[in-house]
This record gives C-alpha cells, structure tokens and sequence, in this order.
C-alpha cells in the first residue's frame, strides 16, 4: 500500500488491516514517519520525534500480533501526544522555556493506557505556551500552521495534535481542553475533537493550567477513532482523585449499534450567547448542520440558558487564580518570571489580584449555570453550537470583525468552548463545512454529564450523513 493510502487510514480502518495481518505496524509507522520528515519542517506540528523508539515499539508489536497476542483497535497505531502530557525519559516541554530540559520519570496515566492498549508514540505536538492560549503561536518553539491554509493559526492550545491529524502525520492524539483546548484547535483543521466530562479522564502526569477546568481529551480524523481512545484512556485512577467511578462503555459499539439507522433524537438550539456575534458564514454552515439533523429525522427545539452569557467572568476568575496558585505552587512564578512570555506572564500577574471570595462565588455560579444546562437537558439530548465563532485567523491577527463589531481574536474563538469546561459537561467538535476561502467549520455538540456514549453516537450519525470528515489539505 503506497504512502498516500497509508497516512489517511483511520485508526478503525488500519485496526482491521492489521488485525488480520494484512498491514505491519512497521509498514505503518513508516509511513507515518517519512510524512513527519516531508511535512512538519513546514507546519510545525511537532516538538520532539521519536524515530527510533516508534520503530522499535512497530517491531515489537508486529512480533506480538504476530504470534496471536493482539491487543485490540489501537495496537501498532502511530499516535502523538500533546506537549504537556508526560512522557517517561521524553522531554515533555509544556512549549515552555522553564520546562524545556524537563524529562518525566513516569508516563502519565493516559500515556500508560495508551501504551498498554500498544499505541505506538510518534512525537510530542506543539502547543501554546504552558497550553494558556488558542492559537499555538509559540515564542520559543514557533508557530504551528494550518494545513488548509499556512498563513493561519492551527488553533490552541493543542494546535499542534490537530494539525498532525489533518495533514496525516498521526493516526490518532490525546490533547489538553482547559478552555476549548481540544474542540477549538480540532474545528479549525478539520478533524474531531471530545472533551469528556470531568472526572471522565485522568489528568494524572499532565501538566496543568487551572485544575478544576483541566480536561484530557481524545482527537482524531473521525468520530469513531475518537472512541477508540477514549476507551482507552477512560475510566478512575487511583493516582487522581477527581476521577469518577463511572463505568466505560464500550464507546465505538455504541457507534455500530445506530450506524445506518434512525435515532430518536432531539436536539437544542440555544436562544441565548451561542449564536450571537457570529461569522456569517458560520452561523449558515452551523444552521445548514442542523437541517441536515431534521433531514435524518431528528427534531431541533429551542432551549434557554438564561445564564451563561453571564459566566464569561467568573470563568476567568477561576482560571486566572488557578493558574497563578499552579505556578506559585511549582517554583515557577514569579521566581522564573523573565523565562515566561509577556502574554503568558501578564495572565499570571492578573491571577494574584483575584479576591478568594470572588473565586468563591464564582464556583457557587457554576451550580447556576449547570443547572440551565440540566434544565436543557430534561428536553433534548444534546445542544448544538457553532464550535468557533470563527474560522483559523491569520497568525499574529489580534483582532477582527465578528457580526460588525470588533473583538479580541482570542474571545472569538474561546466564547463557544468555556461553558462546557465551566460546567464540566462533554463536549464535541465535529467538521461540518468550509468557509468559501476553504477554511474549516466546526460543529460542537454539548451533552449531559457522563453521557459520552451519546453524544458520539450523535456525532457519528451526523458524520455518516456527510463527506466534511473525509477531505483533506493539498500536500
């Protein structure tokens, strides 16, 4: 199989191929690699490649599966990992300069999963600086690019995973989602992003930002490799005490289960925030998204959530104060203030001047805010929003014009994304459409807590109906 079939095999498709031994593991890392070589010099996407360890992890999985010890859909599948996510002996830099020399002695608790289902590491993507921004335009390690159009951002912080996926040089990524992390960066590129509900997944060896928004979260070209690793990586872990006991579904059965059938489904569309101040083009592909749902049988219903446009500020007092107590409690700030960016030290220097009790009542806000989203939920089973309230901007573009008025770049994109970290609710972003320049367009699904197997189920569904997922960037 040439190289440009290889890289855009989904995870599900390459699974079955080597299942039966009709792929290597080491055919496909190769591949996977010499992509690697040929495109990140342009795009940037990776932070550390691990060559030689990736084949030698394809040797031994070949070895394995080969002698009748597979391990299921994820064993000898290249996948990448964000910067700030642990990786034992491989320099795990955060896009800092203070962690740049900094090498874990232990894998994160997603990384030991991922690597006990036989995921192969490829590399460690490019993120934002300490993952506190949106578009992984990185002072010391450089900006990664859009695959559709290099000019622009690849969205943040996990800018660099998304952009691996959408040009082919993983099969699969974990990404960080503190503030839409995960979904901002996946709608921008073109690929499928889920930030689970928190407690879903350990956050155990990840570096972190603010903690009680802190999300790891599965991305990947389609909705079911999205389950795939999530699977994986679900489920309670001793090592962080956030996690729930909530048992793990099998996630991609739950896919088979509906494919190429019609689903009850109702789905809300907010009166409120979400679609206010949107690009035009969005708001059409976004509303062209739901007619597509009716057309498959679904019905879509008004829902009020008379509060959330009211947590934009409480959302940034619990991050800004979360932040700083991180970086106090690590060393790191301000005794290394020279060695942060402007940007990042500016947001650093804000968290100190956060009152405890305005932190305090914005946590009691939080219980507001979910239970509007509670409310929603007794009538549909998830809420549909524009992902992005616009496509990727140009790099270094700090403001633009959104419905008339002009707006910082990085509220634009984060405007849609922060109620779910707020609330801790699933969210997904799935492609939905371009913009007329070629841009992609994100679809986000919000769900109820723990209802991860739903909303991919909806997903899915909608992806099944339409062929957004399978295009890809000009090489």
């Amino acid at each position: 199989m040439a190289d440009s079939e290889l890289i855009w095999l989904s995870i599900a498709e390459a699974a079955a191929l080597i299942a039966k031994r009709r792929l290597s593991p080491v055919e496909l890392t190769e591949a996977v690699l010499r992509r690697i070589e040929e495109l990140n010099p342009r795009l940037n996407a990776f932070l550390t490649v691990v060559a030689d360890q990736a084949r030698a992890d394809a040797r031994r999985a070949e070895k394995a599966i080969r002698g009748g010890r597979y391990r299921g859909p994820l064993h000898g599948i290249p996948i990448a990992l964000k910067d700030n996510i642990w990786t034992r002996g491989i320099r795990t830099t955060a896009g800092s300069k203070v962690l740049r020399d900094f090498a874990p002695a232990e894998d994160a608790t997603v990384v030991r999963r991922l690597r006990q289902a036989g995921a192969i590491l490829i590399g460690k993507t490019n993120l934002h600086e300490f993952a506190y921004g949106v578009t992984t335009v990185n002072p010391y390690y450089g900006a990664t690019r859009n695959p559709w159009d290099t000019t622009r951002i690849a969205g943040g912080s996990s800018g660099g995973s998304a952009a691996a996926l959408a040009s082919g040089m993983c099969a699969g990524s974990a990404g960080t989602d503190t503030g839409g992390s995960v979904r901002i960066p996946a709608a921008v590129c073109n690929v499928v992003g889920l930030k689970p509900t928190f407690g879903r997944v350990s956050c155990h060896g990840t570096v972190p930002l603010a903690p009680s928004f802190d999300h790891v979260g599965p991305m990947a070209r389609t909705v079911t490799d999205v389950a795939i690793l999530l699977e994986a990586i679900a489920g309670r872990d001793a090592l962080d005490a956030t996690t729930a006991r909530e048992p793990v579904p099998d996630f991609a059965r739950g896919l088979r289960s509906v494919a190429g059938k019609k689903i009850k489904l109702c789905l809300g569309r907010p009166r409120e925030y979400f679609f206010d101040r949107v690009d035009g083009e969005i708001r059409k592909t976004v509303d062209a998204a739901a007619r597509q749902f009716e057309k498959l049988g679904a019905k879509i219903e008004e829902v009020s959530l008379p509060h959330v446009a009211d947590s934009v500020d409480p959302s940034t007092q619990i991050a800004l104060a979360e932040a700083r107590m991180v970086h106090e409690n690590a060393g790191y700030f301000p005794a290394r203030a020279a060695e942060y960016s402007e940007e990042t030290r500016k947001r650093l220097e804000m968290g100190a001047d956060v009152r405890a009790v305005d932190y305090l009542q914005a946590l009691e806000f939080r219980k507001v805010v979910r239970a509007d989203f509670e409310a929603a939920f007794a009538r549909v089973d998830a809420i549909l929003t524009p992902a992005t309230a616009i496509a990727a901007p140009i790099i270094g573009e700090a403001r633009i014009k959104v419905g008339g008025q002009e707006e910082d770049v990085r509220m634009a994109l984060l405007r849609m994304n922060r109620p779910a970290n707020f609330t801790g609710l699933p969210a997904i972003s799935v492609p939905c459409g371009f913009t007329q320049s070629g841009l992609p367009i994100g679809l986000q699904l919000v769900g109820g807590a723990f209802e991860e197997a739903r909303l991919l189920q909806i997903a899915f569904w909608y992806e099944q109906a339409t062929a957004w997922h399978t295009r890809h960037p000009a090489a």
